[in-house]
């Protein structure tokens, strides 16, 4: 039974299609087939986005580790970390049933829905999000016990991430915000149907879902800069398959670089701008059926 439910948009300060969609609300309120449901609205961090900066100091999406959220920090993200987890949380103990955060990625995923741990309950709910969107992508994140995770959504009783992209940083596009709305709304219904205990499993069809592999860097040189990009092949093509022997990296002299995998793998988060600090040029997945 969902008591609590917390949307949380603006973790991440430019992040638009969440911030959006919470003021929108806010505004003018939940469509009116949710007023069973006790939601609460947050934009998370509001210095980042004034600054229209994913963080001023730290990235508010890790610090909410258990070891973190104990430790002395004075960076902006790990004090405001902390009043999220006394708003929310205390993680471990939560007063919140339902922690939704919304995100934006400048990568091709489309609609994705991340759930982290793959138990009855988030199958459950991958499989009707999925009914309802059929192009949607389901990513498991379940590498590690739910709690930790260093993610704001973990200060939930249970806890989701929607993931909506392409979008450029700081930019509102329609159509990704759209599709924000419609998956933010298709959690709710569902929050609504398991309340009203309608949920029926063997309605629900079995879906496809994309588990987390590794994250896979860009080859660096001994003075750390970057000699490759990401292959044209591979750009944009999110949750498609890599298969052995194709090209995932083009060097800055013109040579290929291939994925030396020995079975298929499906990209994800591909030449995410928030990633380029880290070098992070794409994280890997199998796919799995819920």
């Amino acid at each position: 039974m969902f008591n609590s439910i917390a949307l949380v948009g603006g973790t991440h300060g430019n992040e638009t299609s969440g911030i959006q969609l919470i003021r929108n609300w806010q505004q003018f309120g939940l469509p009116s087939r949710f007023d069973a449901l006790n939601v609460s609205l947050t934009i998370a961090n509001e210095a980042a986005l004034e600054a229209n900066v994913r963080f001023v100091e730290e990235d508010l999406n890790r610090q909410f580790t258990m070891e973190r959220l104990a430790a002395e920090n004075p960076a902006k993200e790990a004090v405001l970390a902390k009043s999220l987890n006394e708003k929310f949380g205390p993680k471990g103990k939560s007063n919140t049933d339902f922690v939704i955060d919304i995100h934006n990625t400048t990568s091709e995923m489309g609609a994705t829905l991340i759930i982290l741990e793959a138990d009855e309950f988030h199958t459950q709910l991958a499989r009707f999000v999925k009914q309802r969107m059929p192009d949607a992508n389901i990513l498991v994140e379940d590498e590690k016990p739910y709690l930790e995770h260093g993610y704001l959504c973990t200060t939930g009783k249970k806890g989701v991430m929607i993931e909506v992209g392409g979008q450029p940083q700081g930019v509102l596009r329609e159509d990704v915000y759209l599709l924000t709305q419609t998956m933010a709304e298709a959690i709710l219904d569902f929050c609504v149907a398991y309340n009203n205990q309608e949920i029926k499993t063997d309605a629900l069809p079995a879906c496809e879902a994309f588990r987390l592999g590794e994250n896979v860097g860009f080859p660096l040189d001994d003075n750390g800069k970057r000699t490759a990009m990401i292959h044209h092949a591979l750009q944009d093509n999110d949750f498609e398959p890599l298969m052995p022997g194709m090209p995932m990296f083009r060097t800055f002299d013109g040579k290929d670089i291939l994925w030396d995998g020995d079975k298929e793998t499906y990209p994800h988060f591909i030449n995410e701008a928030a990633y380029f600090k880290l070098d992070v040029a794409f994280a890997t997945s199998e796919r799995i059926t819920l």
